[in-house]
């Protein structure tokens, strides 16, 4: 956890300078294939040295890939109309989550012992997936390119970026739907990298032993994914159809629904079966809460800025994968060593605490017209 707070927070600090670079440069294209390629070889030399080196790699990798996330989704404009974006970014996410099955599955056919071939695997096929990308997205470009390296290029892009925080008036709904995404992706990041642990734990307490919950948390996390391919698919038309504002609203009430029954499981102690309905629901969600509302940033920006305002878009994302674990960590903290609750209930009260995450940014967000 702590290396990957201090991952983020690297790409956190730099993505509105990275993304306000990507204007003022010809094409965005070349950002995006470098960060992929950092991404990829350092990736695929984790686990062959030191602890140390690895952590460093890690940094590495995760960083470049976070800021690659932000050079592909500022592209949505170049293989996209107003009409069908919506069903053009479900369909970006429904196939990247495609992507999950390759990881598992590489993961499943390998021996445990030997974690350093996998990751070299994975690398390898991520830039084999990556180049269709490279070579047949035809960008228009930018006419008015401006220098990108320069010192004076950065201090302008910082300015702008600050500027553009503090003038809600100038870009109506952008302050509060950048504040309403804090809350509602720090809950869906946060339950989605501790639910592994959490469906272990309640198929022991229903009576498996720790391989048998392991092996219950794979399946759990399979349904997930295939419905997360289904939901982006199905969540893109919708918005193209109602909008990224209404389409992300009713997500987001599916995912209190989705949140209150997880928390239930381990309060009542109910059968590991409603996880795997928990899953179809966080599968269906999760395609949804992206086909939404990388949209509805794209609506909120100008069009001269949107690597910069995605740079933005972007680093509430960074700011939600620190700020998620800290209170996961928090709420265990005191279930567990104030309140002597065991580790499952503990868990739970921790879902619920999410789950206000989830209604706070509803509430930020229902004024919003546009």
């Amino acid at each position: 956890s702590v290396v990957t707070a201090v991952s983020m927070g690297l790409i956190f600090v730099i993505s509105p300078l990275l993304g306000a670079m990507t204007d003022r440069a010809r094409r965005r294209m070349p950002f995006l294939v470098w960060s992929t390629i950092i991404c990829c070889a350092a990736t695929a030399l984790l686990a062959r040295g030191p602890f140390g080196w690895s952590v460093f790699l890690f940094i590495l990798a995760n960083a470049a890939y976070q800021a690659g996330l932000q050079f592909y989704d500022a592209l949505l404009p170049e293989v996209s109309t107003a009409q069908n974006r919506g069903r053009i970014s479900g369909l970006g996410v429904g196939i990247g989550y495609l992507g999950s099955y390759v990881a598992v599955g590489l993961g499943m056919l390998l021996p445990a012992s030997d974690r350093a071939l996998l990751f070299t695997l994975i690398a390898t096929v991520f830039l084999a997936f990556a180049l269709p990308c490279f070579v047949f997205v035809r960008e228009r470009g930018n006419p008015h390119p401006r220098p990108v390296w320069s010192t004076a290029a950065i201090r302008e892009s910082t300015r702008a970026t600050l500027a553009a925080l503090r003038s809600g008036s100038q870009y109506p709904g952008l302050v509060r739907f950048l504040i309403g995404r804090v809350f509602y992706t720090d809950a869906i990041n946060t339950v989605i990298a501790y639910m592994t642990l959490y469906t272990v734990n309640v198929a022991i307490a229903g009576g498996l032993d720790e391989a048998g919950g392991q092996a219950q948390a794979e399946r759990v996390m399979l349904s997930a994914i295939t419905f997360a391919v289904v939901g982006g698919l199905v969540w893109g038309r919708l918005v193209d159809r109602f909008g990224p504002r209404a389409t992300l609203h009713v997500v987001l009430g599916l995912w209190v629904v989705t949140f209150s029954l997880a928390a239930a499981v381990g309060l009542f102690g109910l059968p590991v079966f409603f996880l795997y309905l928990v899953a179809v629901m966080a599968g269906v969600a999760l395609g949804g809460i992206w086909s939404a509302d990388r949209p509805y940033m794209l609506q909120l920006a100008p069009p001269d800025r949107i690597g910069e305002f995605y740079g933005l878009y972007g680093m509430v994302g960074r700011f939600s994968a620190i700020s998620g674990p800290i209170l996961w960590g928090l709420v265990m903290y005191v279930s567990l060593n104030w309140l002597g609750l065991s580790v499952l209930t503990g868990q739970s009260i921790a879902i619920l605490t999410l789950l206000g995450m989830i209604v706070t940014s509803i509430v930020i967000l229902r004024p919003m017209r546009t």
